[in-house]
């Protein structure tokens, strides 16, 4: 099980990027837009951080999307993994970059059929967006376990690289169904250190623990 981070907040990257719990960086024109730079100074700064595996959105035609992503590759080297769309311009680009070895992330798939397709044409890793699906009362974890189960049964070495995951219980279900990786905002990776439990025993913990230190407790082993 891999966790990504979807964000293009650099800071909240190395925040959490030093935990050692992260593997990768989503990013998409949205997040890059949200973050107000220049993509490839973002692109920049997280490699920097030590990621090595960034998510770099390209856009346009088959042929915009090949050369913007040789670009890329030529400038950020092996971390970067070239996102492009489930369309036809976009699946053409991945057939070529998967002909030069270049890592690619698949993205906006909302079905199995769209998985096959992206998996025919070289694909590294595809996206469900889980939370998308859901939005529109299609069961998005059950895209996740029919692709993960497809490929499966096919011997497909692509990677189910599960996104759009807003909540812990998604992500954990997404692992379930047969996802090896899924890619969170920084809020639903916080969220996963958190449980109700662990906050009650913590507290027991402590009180007791002060109640030790405060009565001059002297280990048994001191005294032999």
């Amino acid at each position: 099980m891999k966790i990504f981070l979807d964000t293009a907040d650099t800071d909240t990257i190395r925040k959490y990027f030093e935990t050692g719990l992260v593997d990768g960086v989503t990013t998409n024109p949205s997040l890059i837009m949200k973050a107000g730079r220049v993509p490839d100074d973002v692109y920049q700064e997280i490699k920097d951080i030590g990621v090595t595996d960034i998510s770099m959105e390209v856009m346009g035609d088959a042929n915009e999307m090949y050369n913007e992503g040789l670009r890329l590759v030529d400038k950020f080297g092996g971390v970067s993994t070239i996102k492009v769309p489930c369309t036809r311009e976009g699946l053409k680009a991945c057939r070529a970059f998967s002909e030069e070895k270049i890592r690619t992330n698949v993205t906006l798939i909302f079905c199995a059929a769209q998985a096959v397709l992206a998996a025919k044409s070289g694909a590294t890793y595809v996206s469900p967006f889980v939370g998308r699906l859901d939005d529109q009362s299609v069961a998005g974890l059950e895209v996740v376990r029919s692709i993960s189960e497809l490929y499966r049964i096919h011997g497909i070495r692509t990677k189910v690289l599960s996104a759009s995951i807003r909540s812990v219980q998604r992500a954990i279900r997404s692992w379930y169904n047969g996802a090896e990786i899924c890619t969170m905002p920084p809020k639903v990776l916080e969220q996963m250190y958190d449980h109700i439990l662990t906050d009650k025993g913590m507290d027991i913990f402590e009180k007791d623990w002060q109640e030790v230190v405060q009565s001059n407790f002297v280990p048994v082993s001191n005294i032999l």
